[in-house]
């Protein structure tokens, strides 16, 4: 069987449908700056045939949530909803005054827990989704996939058809030729005015591998839409850092600009209830159009408040004794409810959020995350799938080596009088493939277990940022020629010291290359003295710098304002400085003030720095467990 793909739409016009459509389905007033939709799963769509049950449901759910929207799956696996019963729901969301969409997920079952697709070969399983597809266009305007539209068989038909392609490259070619052939066209034959929108999931470093494209399926849908489900980082497998509920909004912002219809977060794999809130507070930090809970049976389960007893008696952020007070039976919808009016009060105060301009290709892998790690010690990450030329320092890791022109495009940067980091895992990739010419550094097999280190910039001794026998970090060994790059990180290891932070001069511009510990993890280990000193160059002139443990996050915007959010277990100190002419922070949840500690602060980590230091205000900024402050710099 042979699959061709061919866009029915120029990408103008899918842009300019698209635009169109996001505008029109517009604000429904219960929020300020989103909407909120909940997810209605088929099976449950279904249980509504007595209903009984849809109108308790309802008075249940919208007596704690405002709720503008909801999606009436329509197909989950093999099950398909009546075309009667489909009006029947649509007709109570309507009447009561709430927008509606269809859904569809494209999973097949599973083995034991174990995600399993359609066969995308096979012609039967072909028709039922062309079936599906055109069930859900009868009925509604609007239909999201779910994040289920990728391939997992490899059945004898797709071997066949694989041919001598890799699978990542067969899954492609069959999953864009499913979406055009299968989805939007049979949709869109059925009702023309129908906008077909697919939610990509929260492991977007290795979508290529299954089939979802983030090169072309955003063209080839009219929107696209964001799993921001992180879950819990250490009971989970997938490696997902708290910090990507915000970062992967931006990623795909970045990707469709304007057509991101939201973000996606479900009440799955929380050890404690204020994970839950995080996940919905950071992917409104981004900015998301519009927040989906997956999904309305969960609505309305009890509250497990789960393990928070280290800080349950403290004024968290996500105060547990507020938001239960004055509601007898409170459910996950309050919970729900709770975090997203908090998160409307202040969300209108903030401008657009900025970061470390960085660069991943579109279907490419390598350090796998790494960008939301970096995130969780402090640095904002501002994701793109292009090169960004304007950017004045562009951060790149190993994903980056699968852009063929990749070396040219640093060097472009370095001639320009601008900067590139570059991770060790790019180092290691690009040997031997032109880093040579801009900077002949090696990554060696050697590795160095780090317990202390040193700042610097030009020859002789270094300033102790930390020592400590209890700290053990393994780190890559990276080989320098003396005098030519500059070790201005250190790593102490058993009598010596070896390169954590190099830098080196090309042109007119700085290249700086980070050697990035072997767990990723690690980097949250870090002492905050070592993670300040990296920060002195790779956010040199960025408006807002947060200095202290890992497991604080930074998020900023380009209107002076910003939030500071931890996701640690127990209280903690960061300091935070900013440049300009500022005197004070206004805490915009509370409307306290903050004073500036010292009148500038100069970072100069050596006596013989060059006279390139930055004039920073500084400021003291004390945080609960699990807590975000929210601030705006004032004159």
């Amino acid at each position: 069987m042979q699959f061709r793909f061919n866009h029915g739409r120029t990408f103008f016009q899918t842009l300019f449908h698209s635009l169109i459509f996001w505008a029109a389905i517009g604000r429904a007033g219960n929020y300020t700056n989103f909407d909120v939709a909940i997810y209605i799963p088929v099976s449950v769509v279904q249980s509504f045939e007595n209903p009984q049950k849809l109108a308790d449901d309802w008075a249940r759910i919208s007596r704690q949530l405002k709720v503008d929207k909801v999606y009436i799956e329509v197909q989950r696996d093999r099950r398909l909803a009546d075309d009667q019963l489909l009006e029947q729901v649509k007709k109570f969301f309507l009447d009561h005054g709430v927008r509606v969409a269809g859904g569809m997920a494209l999973s097949d079952g599973g083995i034991g827990g174990q995600f399993k697709s359609f066969c995308y070969t096979d012609p039967k399983d072909r028709a039922f989704v062309k079936n599906a597809a055109e069930l859900a266009a009868r009925h509604f305007d609007e239909v999201i996939q779910d994040d289920f539209f990728f391939n997992t068989t490899k059945n004898e038909s797709d071997i066949a058809a694989k041919g001598e392609k890799s699978w990542t490259q067969f899954r492609l070619e069959l999953m864009d030729e499913a979406a055009e052939n299968l989805v939007v066209k049979p949709a869109r034959a059925v009702n023309p005015k129908v906008k077909m929108v697919i939610k990509f999931p929260n492991w977007y470093e290795h979508f290529q591998g299954l089939g979802f494209d983030l090169d072309q399926e955003p063209k080839i849908f009219d929107g696209i839409y964001t799993g921001t489900e992180t879950r819990d980082p250490v009971i989970t497998d997938q490696h997902l850092q708290q910090y990507e509920s915000y970062q992967i909004i931006r990623y795909f912002e970045n990707i469709a600009p304007g057509r991101n219809g939201g973000g996606w977060v479900d009440t799955y794999s929380i050890r404690y209830l204020d994970r839950y809130a995080e996940q919905l507070w950071d992917t409104l930090f981004a900015k998301a159009r519009e927040i989906t809970l997956f999904e309305w049976s969960a609505m309305s389960r009890p509250i497990p408040a789960g393990d928070r007893a280290a800080w349950e008696k403290l004024s968290t952020s996500f105060n547990f004794d507020e938001m239960v007070r004055g509601d007898s039976e409170p459910t996950i919808a309050r919970v729900a409810g709770y975090s997203l009016e908090q998160a409307d009060a202040f969300l209108g105060k903030l401008g657009r959020p900025i970061g470390i301009a960085s660069y991943k290709p579109y279907q490419s892998t390598g350090e796998d995350f790494l960008h939301n790690y970096l995130g969780m010690i402090g640095i904002p990450v501002d994701l793109h799938p292009e090169f960004p030329t304007n950017a004045n320092l562009v951060l790149l890791t190993e994903s980056a080596k699968f852009d063929p022109q990749i070396v040219a495009k640093i060097k472009a940067q370095l001639v320009a009088g601008k900067s590139v980091v570059i991770t060790s895992g790019l180092l290691r990739a690009l040997q031997g493939k032109g880093i040579e010419d801009i900077v002949e550094l090696r990554y060696t097999d050697r590795k160095i277990l780090a317990h202390g280190f040193f700042s610097g910039f030009g020859a002789g001794n270094g300033v102790p940022l930390d020592q400590t026998n209890d700290l053990k970090i393994l780190f890559p060994e990276i080989d320098f020629l003396t005098n030519d790059a500059w070790p201005i990180v250190r790593a102490l290891a058993e009598g010596g010291t070896y390169p954590i932070l190099l830098m080196d001069r090309y042109a007119k511009g700085v290249i700086y290359v980070w050697a990035i510990p072997e767990n990723f993890s690690d980097l949250y280990l870090l002492p905050g003295a070592l993670t300040g000193a990296i920060k002195n160059q790779i956010m040199r002139g960025f408006p807002v710098r947060l200095d202290g443990p890992g497991q604080v996050a930074l998020f900023a915007y380009d209107n002076n304002t910003f939030i500071v959010e931890s996701y640690l277990p127990a209280e903690t100190d960061v300091k935070v400085s900013v440049a300009g002419n500022f005197t004070q922070l206004k805490n915009l949840v509370t409307g306290e003030t903050l004073n500036q500690q010292t009148q500038t602060e100069t970072q100069r980590p050596r006596r013989n720095r060059p006279s390139e230091d930055e004039n920073r205000v500084s400021f003291n900024v004390h945080l609960l467990p699990h807590t975000y402050s929210v601030f705006a710099a004032e004159k």
